[in-house]
């Protein structure tokens, strides 16, 4: 009976009520090293940190402590100005949370935004191609595909949930970085590509031929 009642409170309330919290590993990461300095990005190259890029991400309870000297020095990061970029996941800095900052390219001034749990709830059947790289992926680059919309929805640091329509570059990025929270890497993308196939056209699996 007790399973029966938990199935219960899981089917109400949704997979957000059993968001984590950090580990204790996660949890030194953070807290490493000076703590106003960014966190080192992980790179693939190094088979411990590749299984970190390689392992899907869970969700992190808004409100936990942490979240806001997480972000602080993620933010860092992704600015560093020897190795900047469009934005970042928590796995590149060690931290298999559902976590990430995007610069938004759709609004004025271009700013960077923290996203709690992201998800992509809609993906447009139209598509785009463009060019993409990765700090995390040293000296590679290609032209992946994309969806040109998307439909996301997250929470904010306190906790609200919202949900948005994003188009254009700013939902490839997007796109790349909720792929990191899944384990995916761009490379990954690529590959796809190559093999003709697309697995994520509207939500649904998809092909198409490489052009030559």
């Amino acid at each position: 009976m007790r399973g029966v009642f938990w199935l219960i409170i899981f089917l109400l309330c949704g997979s957000h009520a059993f968001s984590q919290t950090f580990t204790a590993e996660e949890k030194a990461v953070i807290l490493s090293g000076d703590t106003t300095s960014m966190l080192r990005v992980i790179q693939i190259t190094e088979q411990k940190e590749l299984k970190i890029l390689t392992t899907v991400s869970g969700d992190i309870t808004p409100g936990d402590p942490l979240i806001s000297l997480l972000a602080a020095r993620m933010l860092k990061s992704v600015n560093d100005p020897l190795n900047p970029g469009v934005g970042i996941a928590a796995p590149q800095v060690g931290i298999n949370k559902n976590v990430i900052w995007v610069q938004r390219y759709d609004k004025p001034g271009q700013p960077f935004e923290f996203y709690l749990n992201p998800k992509i709830t809609w993906r447009s059947a139209l598509l785009i191609k463009g060019p993409e790289g990765c700090l995390s992926v040293p000296e590679v680059a290609g032209n992946v595909l994309r969806s040109y919309a998307i439909r996301l929805s997250y929470h904010d640091k306190a906790g609200t949930s919202h949900e948005e329509l994003i188009e254009g570059f700013t939902a490839v990025i997007f796109q790349h970085e909720t792929d990191h929270l899944r384990g995916i890497l761009f490379t990954s993308r690529l590959s796809e590509q190559a093999a003709g196939v697309y697995n994520e056209i509207g939500g649904q699996v998809g092909f198409y031929l490489p052009k030559p």
